[in-house]
């Protein structure tokens, strides 16, 4: 996890229950992976995750396009998965750039 300002508002616990942005952004990676470049589950796919964490609260977990920011039902140009979530009082949020390995490829090519 990247130390950007909010950080300096958690706790020690609060820091280390702030990881599972990682690993939710990490689980959405994988379910896209599995279903290709359909985004349908993937939002669902980190909700276990951060359900997981009892600190967090999560606000949004949404993939869109990025440019428009508009949710997405299928990544065929460069995209982001968006993850805001609470932890204690502290709103953080963190991303992960998608984009398709090539026009008009299935293969997506992933940017932590």
């Amino acid at each position: 996890m990247a130390f950007v300002s909010r950080n300096a508002y958690l706790s020690a616990e609060e820091r280390k229950a702030a990881t599972v942005l990682y690993r939710a952004l990490d689980a959405a990676r994988s379910e896209l992976c599995r279903r290709s470049s359909r985004c349908a589950a993937v939002a669902r796919r980190a909700q276990p995750t951060l359900s997981a964490e009892r600190q967090a609260r999560v606000d949004y977990a949404e993939v869109v396009d990025a440019e428009s920011f508009e949710p997405v039902v299928r990544v065929s140009k460069p995209s982001y998965i968006l993850l805001a979530v609470f932890i204690g009082k502290t709103r953080l949020i963190d991303n992960l750039y998608i984009e398709p390995k090539s026009p008009g490829s299935e293969e997506l090519v992933f940017h932590f």
